[in-house]
């Protein structure tokens, strides 16, 4: 079973929480839906930045216990690392989702014109 280790924040990059789930999807929306679940209204942890995907629980919460450590810096400079302009990682998730889950009976079916 997949276990993520994820990096969340605020609109302002104020705050960041480091976390670690099996459904990471499930996880986004149950923050979006308590927003004031760890800080006040003004620092909504609503930004996925950062995650790294593990194949087991023990490898995901090694990762864990390594980057709940780190400094503030040394969180900034992993997502970085991989996320240069902190682009809001959950619409990627959302389309692959959707994607899975979608049935693929829904083609377009296009008019050829031969152009002679």
């Amino acid at each position: 079973m997949k276990k993520f280790v994820y990096i969340v924040t605020d609109r302002n990059r104020t705050s960041m929480h480091v976390g670690m789930s099996s459904d990471l999807i499930k996880t986004l929306d149950f923050y979006k839906q308590m927003p004031n679940l760890f800080f006040d209204n003004g620092q909504q942890l609503t930004r996925l930045v950062y995650f790294e995907e593990f194949k087991s629980e023990a490898q995901a919460l090694a990762r864990f216990k390594i980057i709940s450590r780190f400094t503030r810096m040394q969180k900034e400079r992993l997502v970085r690392s991989c996320n240069p302009d902190w682009i809001d990682l959950t619409i990627g998730l959302d389309f692959e989702n959707i994607l899975l889950h979608r049935n693929v009976t829904n083609q377009i079916n296009l008019a050829f014109t031969s152009l002679s």
